[in-house]
C-alpha cells in the first residue's frame, strides 16, 4: 500500500484472534489493517487493509493504537510528524477512523507516542494517558478524562462550549455514548538534545487476570541517555528518577529505548546499531547496572585475520573501527555453550577501515590496518589486552612467561580520531586530566581512558573507551587510499597496495618489520591491486588486479635488504580479479573473478605459470577464496569459495603437486564440490574475505574453523567438520 519507507507501526489485539494496526510512511499516507490469526497451532495469519488516511504533505513519523476506556468497541489513534501536532482519530473494530482533535504544545517534529493502558484515578473512573516526545527536547504527557452523555442535550451543550474548553483545559472529543476530556497532565524537561522514543513501562498482570499500568515512562535522547519518569508520592509531580547514559565517540546518541516485559531491564540503540542495556539489581533500592550484549560492526565489514595463535579474530569495517571477537570460556553457560565476545576494540579511526593484517612471527601481538587514506598504521598490543585475553581464553599467553617487556597499558583517543596514544605502566598513578566524570564527554573535553583488565566481557561502553591499542608506527608511500595489506608468515615483510588507474600507483610496497621502512617497490599491474597473498615459504608473492591480470614476484630477505623481481605476469581471467589464494603445501594457489569462475595454477621452473584447472562456473562472481591444507601426503586441501551473493562452497582439492623446479605433476588434479552452506547460514551480501583457522600440531584435525565476513555487516565462524 505504501509507497516510501515505513517509518512507524502500532497495534493492538482486539480479540484472542483479531489485532488492528497502523503503519504509516514518508509517502503522506497512514493504512489501518486487519490481521487475523487462527488459533490451531500452525494455523494461518490473514492480513487485509481497512482503511486509509490521507495526512497531506507532511507525513507522520509516530503511532499509537488504544482501546478507549469506557467504550471497549472504540479504538483510539494518536498520529504525530513534522507538522508539531498530535492528531487523535478514533474509530471501531471495523478500522473507520474519524479525526476527533489537535493536541498542540511542541514546538518541533513529533518523535515517539505512546498510550498507556486505562488507569484507575478513583475507584470507578478509568483515565487513559498519551506520552509524547519531540524534537523540541521535552516530554507531554496527556490525559483523557472520560465522562458518560446523559442525553442528547449535554452532548450539543458540551459541543458548544468546545472553544472555551479548549483554551483552558483542552480539546473534548465524543466516542459513541462517552466524552473525552484532554488535558496537559505534565510538562518533563530534563533531556539536553531530541528526544527519541518515550514508552510506558508494560503492565503487570493481577491475579484474575487484570493488567495493571505502573506509573513509569522511558524515556531515550539523542544527548546518550536514557531516564526513568516517576510521579513523586507525596505531590504527584511527575519527575526523573532514574538516569542512565554511555559515553561515546559518535556525536549522536540513542535512537531508541526499550522495557523488558517484567520492567526489571532497559534497552537502548544507538547510532551505531550498538545496544546497551541496564539492569535493576538493587534489593532494597534501586541500582541500575549495565549489562552484557551482543555486538558488532554496523556497517559492511571489509576484512578479517586471525591471531597468529588462532585464538581470536580481527575484523575492520566501514564504520571505521577495528574489533576483536574470542570464545569467552571463562564463564559457565547454561549446555556448557562457549560464547564468542567482542573482547577489545583496538582501533577507532576518522576513516572507513579497507584491510588489516596480523604480524606473524615471535614478540608482542601487533597488526597493520589500512583505511581510506594514504597512510598505513600499525599497532601493538597493550598489556590490559594481553591479561585480559587470558582470563577470556583461560590459556597461557604466547608472548612469554610474563609481560615485563610490555610497558604501555592502553591507549587515548586523540581529539581528532586518528592517532591513539599510549598510556605508560609507570603513568596510571597521575590523575586524570578530564575534571567532569559526571556525565557525557562534551565537545571541548574527551575523557581519559581506564585500561582495564577485565574479568567478564566489557560492555559497550568499556569497548569504546577503555580497550583501545596505541598506535606504534605510521607507514608513509602510497598515493591513494589503502585498499589490500598482507604479511609474510615468518613476522618480517609487509605488503601493501592502494586504490590506483595507473602503473606507478598500482605499485606494491614492500615494508621491514621492526625498522618499518619501505625495502621495496613491486610494479606490474596497471589498476588497484585487489588482494596479495605470501607462499606458506614465503618464497613468492602472488597479487591479483582489477587490470584481469595476476602476478608472481619472487621475493627474498637478505642481511643487505630485500631482493624481489617479477618471475610472472598472466591474463587470468575476463573480469576483475577478486580473490587468490595459495596451497599451504606447495607452490598452487586458486583465484577468483567477477567472470563467475575459480581457476588453480602452479609455478613451474620459478619462471613460469600453468594452468592447471578451472572450476565449473558459479552462479555469481567469486568475491573471496581461502585453501586450507588437509593432507600433505596427497597434496589434499579444501578451498573456500565466497560469492557476491553471500553464498559459501567448499570444494576439495588433490593432486597435481608441483613445485618451483619440477617438470612434471605427480598426480593430476582433481577439484570436486563438497559442501555448498546452507542460505540461511551465509551472508546476504557480498562475502568480503574468508580465512581458516590455522591448526596446531597438538589439534585433531577432525574439525575446522573458517570465519567469514561481508557487506551484510556480518562476521561469522563456521565449524567444518571432517569425515574421513
Amino acid at each position: 500500500m505504501h509507497k516510501k519507507g515505513i517509518t512507524c507501526l502500532a497495534g493492538r489485539m482486539v480479540s484472542d484472534t483479531i489485532a488492528i494496526f497502523a503503519s504509516t510512511s514518508s509517502d503522506g499516507i497512514v493504512v489501518i489493517w486487519e490481521m487475523v490469526i487462527e488459533p490451531t497451532p500452525g494455523g494461518s495469519c490473514k492480513v487485509s487493509c481497512l482503511h486509509t488516511l490521507s495526512v497531506g504533505s507532511k507525513p507522520m513519523v509516530s503511532l499509537s493504537l488504544a482501546v478507549l476506556p469506557e467504550q471497549r468497541s472504540h479504538l483510539i489513534l494518536a498520529m504525530g510528524g513534522l507538522d508539531h501536532k498530535i492528531h487523535i482519530y478514533c474509530g471501531d473494530k471495523s478500522g473507520k477512523f474519524i479525526k476527533a482533535c489537535e493536541l498542540k504544545g511542541h514546538s518541533d517534529w513529533i518523535r515517539s507516542l505512546d498510550f498507556s493502558l486505562p488507569v484507575a484515578i478513583s475507584s470507578e473512573k478509568h483515565n487513559l494517558f498519551l506520552v509524547s516526545s519531540s524534537q523540541d527536547r521535552t516530554i507531554r504527557i496527556w490525559k483523557m478524562d472520560s465522562e458518560a452523555i446523559s442525553s442528547g442535550s449535554t452532548a450539543q451543550l458540551r459541543k458548544a462550549n468546545i472553544e472555551m474548553t479548549s483554551y483552558i483545559e483542552g480539546p473534548l472529543f465524543v466516542a459513541g455514548s462517552t466524552s473525552y476530556q484532554v488535558s496537559l497532565e505534565s510538562l518533563l524537561v530534563g533531556h539536553e538534545d531530541w528526544v527519541y522514543s518515550v514508552e510506558w513501562q508494560p503492565p503487570t498482570v493481577l491475579p484474575g487476570n487484570e493488567a495493571h499500568q505502573a506509573m513509569s515512562i522511558l524515556s531515550a535522547s539523542m544527548d546518550k541517555m536514557m531516564m526513568i519518569w516517576r510521579p513523586e508520592k507525596n505531590t504527584g509531580l511527575w519527575i526523573n528518577s532514574v538516569t542512565v547514559g554511555e559515553l561515546s565517540h559518535s556525536a549522536l546518541g540513542f535512537y531508541g529505548g526499550h522495557w523488558q516485559p517484567d520492567g526489571k531491564s532497559i534497552l537502548a540503540h544507538d547510532y551505531g546499531g550498538s545496544f546497551h542495556m541496564w539492569r535493576d539489581v538493587g534489593l532494597d533500592s534501586e541500582n541500575w547496572q549495565p549489562q552484557i550484549v551482543p555486538s558488532g560492526h554496523f556497517a559492511p565489514v571489509s576484512d578479517l585475520t586471525w591471531a597468529r595463535s588462532g585464538q581470536y579474530l580481527l575484523s575492520v569495517s566501514h564504520d571505521q573501527t577495528t574489533r576483536i571477537f574470542a570464545p569467552w570460556r571463562n564463564q559457565v553457560n547454561p549446555g556448557d555453550m562457549i560464547y564468542w565476545r567482542e573482547i577489545a576494540r583496538p582501533q577507532i579511526h576518522g576513516h572507513d577501515i579497507n584491510c588489516v593484517a596480523f604480524i606473524q612471527g615471535s614478540g608482542n601481538h601487533r597488526f597493520v590496518s589500512g583505511a581510506d587514506e594514504k597512510v598505513s598504521r600499525v599497532f601493538e598490543a597493550p598489556l590490559s589486552f594481553l591479561k585480559t585475553l587470558q582470563q577470556a581464553t583461560l590459556l597461557k599467553p604466547d608472548i612469554s612467561d610474563d609481560f615485563d617487556n610490555v610497558q604501555v597499558l592502553g591507549a587515548n583517543m586523540s581529539a581528532l580520531g586518528l592517532s591513539q596514544k599510549p598510556i605508560y605502566t609507570h603513568g596510571v598513578k597521575e590523575s586524570p586530566s578530564s575534571n567532569s566524570s559526571d556525565g557525557p564527554d562534551s565537545m571541548e573535553t574527551i575523557p581519559d581512558a581506564v585500561p582495564t583488565v577485565f574479568t567478564e566481557p566489557p560492555v559497550e561502553d568499556q569497548l569504546a573507551w577503555n580497550t583501545l591499542w596505541p598506535e606504534s608506527h605510521k607507514l608513509y608511500g602510497h598515493g591513494n587510499e589503502l585498499f589490500s595489506i598482507c604479511c609474510d608468515y615468518e613476522g618480517k615483510l609487509v605488503a601493501s597496495s592502494c586504490k590506483a588507474q595507473s602503473a606507478p600507483v598500482a605499485e606494491i610496497c614492500l615494508w621491514e618489520v621492526g625498522t618499518w621502512k619501505a625495502v621495496g617497490h613491486l610494479q606490474s599491474h596497471n589498476l588497484t591491486v585487489t588482494q596479495m597473498e605470501f607462499s606458506r615459504d614465503n618464497a613468492f608473492l602472488l597479487s591479483v588486479s582489477r587490470d584481469r591480470h595476476l602476478s608472481i614476484f619472487s621475493v627474498r630477505k637478505t642481511k643487505e635488504g630485500v631482493e624481489h623481481h617479477l618471475v610472472a605476469k598472466h591474463e587470468a581471467h575476463k573480469r576483475i580479479i577478486w580473490s587468490c589464494s595459495w596451497n599451504p603445501f606447495g607452490y598452487q594457489f586458486a583465484t577468483g573473478s567477477r567472470d563467475k569462475t575459480v581457476k588453480i595454477w602452479c609455478v613451474q621452473d620459478a619462471s613460469s605459470v600453468k594452468l592447471l584447472a578451472t572450476l565449473p562456473q558459479f552462479r555469481d562472481s567469486v568475491t573471496a577464496l581461502a585453501w586450507m591444507g588437509h593432507d600433505r601426503a596427497s597434496n589434499a586441501g579444501i578451498l573456500a569459495v565466497g560469492m557476491d551473493n553471500g553464498l559459501i562452497e567448499l570444494w576439495s582439492v588433490s593432486g597435481g603437486r608441483a613445485s618451483a623446479g619440477s617438470t612434471t605433476d605427480s598426480s593430476p588434479l582433481i577439484a570436486a564440490s563438497m559442501l555448498q552452506f546452507d542460505p540461511l547460514l551465509c551472508h546476504v551480501s557480498t562475502v568480503h574475505r574468508l580465512r581458516w583457522r590455522q591448526q596446531d600440531s597438538s589439534d585433531e584435525k577432525s574439525t575446522l574453523e573458517l570465519a567469514s565476513c561481508g557487506a551484510d555487516h556480518c562476521v561469522r565462524v563456521f565449524d567444518v567438520h571432517c569425515r574421513t
